[in-house]
């Protein structure tokens, strides 16, 4: 009869330890579960990004990536200008693969990136967009603007107006996100900040890449870039 309270006792702390868990999971955001992991939906996510939807879209995601703030800013990129960036990452690339994107401290890959918001890398015949940790809570919409210009990074060469064509792609598909979905536009989350500040260089140039490029041409971490890059020959 010890044996058996004891074994007793043991179920029920189990019991109550994943009753908890629940309870502390709910509080904070909407779950649904599939398999044996649980997931929750972000918040500041448009409202058609219910339990449901999120659960039929995953499949098409989850090879990208584990994250379903990821999942959801791949799928709002879709109705924007983005869907080319989104057709990049689910493979439709240089490489003929999925690009894997991940929240990874940058600081790791080299000293100089940690401050950096993301950084599209490659590595032998495969392409990553790793992004700063401190944006893993930033609105999924803010998320798409950016991976829409990671996602423009494709090998290993870089120029002035490579990284003018992907700064004016983040700053157009952010103006229209904030029009499709407001709620991405949480002013004092520092991803939003970045994406408010690109707009209104965008909008400020009459939606052309005027101002961008004033912008990118004067950073200090693209003064050794060279002006073109295969597939960037227009400034």
């Amino acid at each position: 009869m010890k044996n058996g309270g004891k074994i007793l006792r043991k179920n029920e702390i189990k019991r109550r330890i994943a009753l908890i868990s629940i309870l502390v999971l709910t509080a904070a955001g909407p779950v649904f579960a599939r398999g044996d992991k649980t997931f929750v939906i972000p918040k500041n996510s448009p409202e058609k990004y219910t339990q449901e939807y999120v659960q039929q879209i995953m499949p098409i995601y989850k090879k990208v990536s584990k994250e379903p703030v990821i999942w959801i800013a791949l799928d709002i990129m879709k109705d924007t200008t983005g869907e080319f960036s989104r057709a990049a990452i689910l493979g439709n690339n240089l490489t003929g693969k999925p690009v894997k994107i991940e929240f990874k401290d940058l600081g790791l890959i080299n000293p100089d990136y940690k401050n950096f918001d993301a950084l599209g890398w490659k590595k032998g015949k495969d392409l990553y967009i790793f992004i700063n940790p401190r944006h893993q809570d930033a609105p999924a919409g803010a998320i798409a603007a950016l991976l829409s210009h990671e996602a423009l990074h494709q090998d290993e060469f870089n120029s002035i107006a490579e990284e003018t064509y992907a700064w004016t792609m983040e700053a157009a598909v952010w103006t229209e996100v904030v029009k499709l979905h407001p709620v991405s536009d949480v002013k004092t989350h520092p991803l939003v900040v970045r994406e408010n500040t690109l707009g209104k260089l965008f909008e400020k140039g009459n939606y052309s890449n005027k101002y961008i490029r004033k912008t990118v041409m004067s950073n200090k971490g693209y003064k050794d870039l060279p002006l073109k890059s295969p597939g960037f020959d227009d400034l």
